[in-house]
């Protein structure tokens, strides 16, 4: 995996953590790339009536050594995010049809970017704590819920023994009783649920290992967990990246779960199986 960051998957990853200050330079990266390979620091700081040192600050903070490395950065693959960038967003006059576009064109991009973020070393490491883990308990809120039921559905059908919690209270009481053999899953699309950050204290006290899952690489959740799995989000007006970015969960849920099968083949197709036999009792 390359480990230069890319400039438009650091700034998407982090803009809904940025101040106004730091939101105006990510906006004018994102609307005006080219613009910026070709111009200094201080040209481009007398556009945005900011200090120089406020955007080497900014580059700072989405990891990249200053200005310089961050126009190298957006000039290997500018073409293919500008051709990108802007397509997904909602107007007041887009019919049926060019929401429908938008709103699948949005959720490619999502995935697409998120394939280019996530480390497989991080996902080697999830699944090694899932494989060893005497119970596995996965958490969410909301539309986080639905993920955090999804990997309960999953891990079930392979015979892992699994829970889910979407309730807060529940989530409290079943992260009192986890030991240091157990292991959370905690899935939340801002990173910064509270709920799910005091079940991970709870949870964290006792020894648990802990993952999660979430749209920002410097939510707290992510900086809290041992192993962090981030897919990235682009904001919009209308918050259907939340949308797209609970599919790259799915997404990411999907691909712990086939390691998984593949790690504990033989005890996944005989728990597999026992599943296919007793739910074909439910079929015409």
């Amino acid at each position: 995996m390359n480990s230069t960051p890319k400039a438009f998957l650091q700034i998407k990853s982090q803009y809904s953590n940025f101040n106004p200050t730091e939101k105006k330079i990510a906006d004018y990266i994102l609307n005006n790339p080219q613009e910026l390979i070709y111009s200094t620091i201080s040209q481009i700081g007398d556009k945005l009536k900011l200090a120089d040192s406020t955007i080497f600050r900014f580059c700072k903070k989405i990891d990249f050594k200053g200005f310089h490395d961050l126009k190298i950065s957006l000039a290997t693959d500018v073409v293919k995010e500008t051709k990108n960038y802007g397509t997904t967003q909602i107007l007041d006059n887009d019919d049926e049809a060019i929401i429908i576009n938008k709103v699948f064109e949005a959720t490619i991009s999502v995935l697409n970017d998120s394939l280019q973020s996530i480390d497989p070393k991080l996902i080697e490491q999830a699944v090694n704590i899932l494989l060893n883990a005497n119970q596995i308990v996965c958490y969410g809120n909301g539309g986080s819920g639905v993920a955090a039921m999804d990997a309960h559905h999953k891990l079930l059908r392979i015979g892992m023994n699994v829970s889910s919690y979407t309730d807060y209270h529940m989530q409290l009481m079943s992260a009192a009783q986890l030991t240091e053999n157990d292991a959370v899953i905690a899935i939340s699309h801002s990173g910064s649920n509270i709920n799910i950050m005091n079940a991970l204290d709870v949870a964290k006290k006792n020894g648990t290992k802990t993952i999660g899952i979430t749209s920002f690489s410097k939510s707290p959740i992510s900086k809290k967990v041992d192993v962090p799995l981030n897919v990235v989000s682009h904001e919009t007006e209308y918050q259907f990246e939340a949308f797209a970015s609970m599919v790259a969960h799915l997404t990411i849920i999907n691909v712990l779960y086939i390691n998984l099968i593949l790690k504990r083949k033989e005890l996944s197709n005989i728990a597999l199986q026992k599943m296919r036999n007793a739910i074909s009792y439910t079929k015409i």
